[in-house]
């Protein structure tokens, strides 16, 4: 809110970090464990005093000094770049609390560098023993690199102690430090082995070839092997949020984790038989294919470790969009349009709600959405939602997807949103239907409205349980002597009546005669489901089943909740699905 938004609608920021960072962490990781490689390999040539050997390691070198220093550098360079424009707010935070983990860094990066040169310029040139001191130079210095940015970048997802004193230490040496550390320096051990395999591939020499593959090989699967125990590790260390995500409530976790599974197969496969059983069926196409498991392997790693921040960019300090934790509050209080930098509607009108909504837009939602791009399309996930269910569901959004931000804001901001989503995306009406008021569904809005935001639905029936209707009726003038917290209810007669029919009906099911079963489909289904994609999950099922269904939704997906209503309700919506499934809607 404090920085202007780079607006790429169709594409997102976000796309394009994961883009570049992906490729860039590959590289890099390549740059760390391919040190190692070079000075073993180096070695043994030496041992079985091999000149052709020598002379692979050499020509790896170059291939390893072009890729990491020129295309390294130039995605590292777009990494900066790419996130001070898409979240200026979280770089600049790190970058001033972390300032001196970045200073450390790039003095051992110029070491690196300057390393990486005197070893393959003095390749052949220098005496071995000390041309392999100057490797080890090369490569504890690329390890510190990978040390001080696994300390920073660690403290996004685990920040521990750091999230309440930002002491550096503390953040720096957070509590995924080790396990991410261990498990970073052998997937890069891994992937300087699969580019090892790589150019191995090319080598002429038959026996050349097959030996630096079986070495090559040998060092790919160790390394898999000693990732699977950091990982585990890694895992148990997350936060309950991340951990309970990590392990498949969120479902961009669960799409993206099948394709690491996947390289590891692959890269086990090709290892084990194009490498140490039988070296000769090394070729470039099966090389090709290991560096895009082990791409798959890091890729998903890093998308994983990503989404498992959210809603947070910085785990419980700040969320995805910028905002701060610790301003939410003052905010919704205060109003987020009044306190943002870079929107022109400070005030909302009844004549730039849309405008205004738009502003709120891009800069709460645009981190994660798009607008009918081919990641997160606000349109495709909003399309079933009505302006009305629009704004309750923006307004419970963090509650009811915990991976989401909360909107924050007054409520007449939540409906300058959802009027910008409705209206101006779905091309929707933007006045909130009226209910007839003589059916319980009405009633069941009022009491979202006017009791919700405290009490839950299942907390309330067994409380009157034993009341009667006008008994209920009885306590909403007298809310304040039952509780300080409450006040008397200041509906009208009509709407008493109402909303005490909706609580009795609680324990004591009605007649469903009045009551919409479109309007329950839409308040409780629709954010997620289209009438038709329900149609066809229920097809074949009567009433008692739908009925059995509504109430063990978390039995089929870990994203829903048993139905909330009353069972008249249950029993009224399980009808209109049958309905509609026999094609009467």
């Amino acid at each position: 809110m404090n920085y202007p938004v780079w607006y790429l609608p169709e594409t997102g920021g976000g796309f394009l970090i994961a883009l570049i960072a992906v490729l860039h962490v590959f590289v890099s990781h390549f740059a760390v464990g391919g040190g190692l490689y070079l000075i073993y390999a180096e070695k043994k040539g030496l041992r079985e005093n091999s000149p052709a050997i020598l002379e692979f390691v050499k020509k790896h070198a170059r291939f390893f000094l072009l890729l990491t220093m020129v295309f390294g550098s130039i995605t590292g360079v777009g990494i900066w770049f790419i996130i001070a424009l898409v979240n200026p707010a979280a770089t600049s935070l790190l970058i001033h609390n972390f300032v001196f983990g970045w200073a450390a860094e790039w003095v051992f990066f110029l070491v690196e560098i300057t390393a990486a040169f005197v070893y393959f310029y003095t390749f052949g040139r220098m005496d071995s023993a000390t041309h392999i001191k100057v490797g080890w130079v090369y490569f504890i210095s690329a390890w510190m690199s990978l040390l001080l940015i696994n300390g920073i970048i660690g403290v996004m997802l685990t920040p521990g102690l750091w999230a309440e004193n930002m002491d550096f230490w503390q953040g720096f040496f957070n509590p995924s430090f080790w396990p991410s550390l261990f498990f970073r320096t052998f997937i890069a051990v891994m992937i300087a082995a699969c580019y090892g395999y790589f150019s191995a591939s090319f080598v002429a020499d038959v026996a050349v070839r097959d030996s630096m593959t079986r070495f090559s090989a040998k060092w790919a699967l160790v390394t898999l092997a000693l990732m699977i125990p950091s990982a585990i590790w890694y895992i148990s260390v997350l936060p309950v949020a991340a951990h309970t995500m990590v392990m498949g409530k969120s479902p961009t976790i669960a799409g993206m984790m099948p394709w690491g599974l996947v390289g590891i197969l692959g890269l086990l496969v090709i290892m084990l038989g194009a490498g140490i059983y039988r070296p000769r069926f090394n070729s470039k196409p099966v090389a090709v294919l290991s560096l895009f498991c082990a791409l798959a392997v890091m890729g998903s790693f890093e998308w994983i470790r990503e989404a498992a921040r959210r809603p947070y960019v910085i785990n419980e300090v700040m969320y995805s969009n910028g905002i701060l934790k610790s301003d939410i509050e003052r905010l919704n209080s205060e109003g987020y349009l009044r306190q943002a930098l870079w929107v022109e509607n400070k005030e909302l009108t009844g004549d730039n709600m849309l405008q205004a909504g738009e502003e709120l837009f891009i800069n709460q939602c645009y981190a994660c959405h798009t607008i009918g791009g081919i990641n997160n399309d606000i349109v495709a996930a909003s399309k079933n939602m009505s302006f009305r269910v629009l704004t309750k569901y923006i307004n419970t959004i963090h509650e009811r997807r915990y991976f989401m931000p909360p909107f924050v804001g007054t409520d007449r901001e939540a409906k300058a949103l959802a009027t910008y989503i409705a209206g101006g995306l779905l091309g929707k009406e933007t006045i909130a239907a009226p209910l007839e008021m003589n059916t319980l569904a009405a009633a069941r809005v009022l009491f979202e409205d006017n009791c919700s935001s405290c009490h839950g639905i299942e907390d309330l029936s067994p409380a009157f349980e034993s009341l009667s209707h006008k008994e209920i009726t009885a306590m909403f003038p007298v809310l304040d002597e039952i509780s300080d917290e409450m006040e008397p209810f200041s509906g009208t007669a009509e709407e008493v009546k109402l909303l005490a029919d909706y609580l009795h009906s609680l324990n004591n099911p009605v007649a469903p005669t009045g009551v919409s079963g479109a309007i329950l489909f839409e308040d409780h289904c629709s954010s997620c489901h289209d009438l038709q994609e329900m149609v066809d999950i229920v097809d074949g099922q009567g009433s008692e089943e739908l009925i059995l269904l509504l109430g063990t939704l978390n039995d089929i997906s870990d994203e829903m909740e048993p139905f909330s209503g009353s069972a008249t309700e249950q029993e009224i919506l399980a009808g209109f699905l049958e309905s509609a499934n026999k094609g009467d809607q």
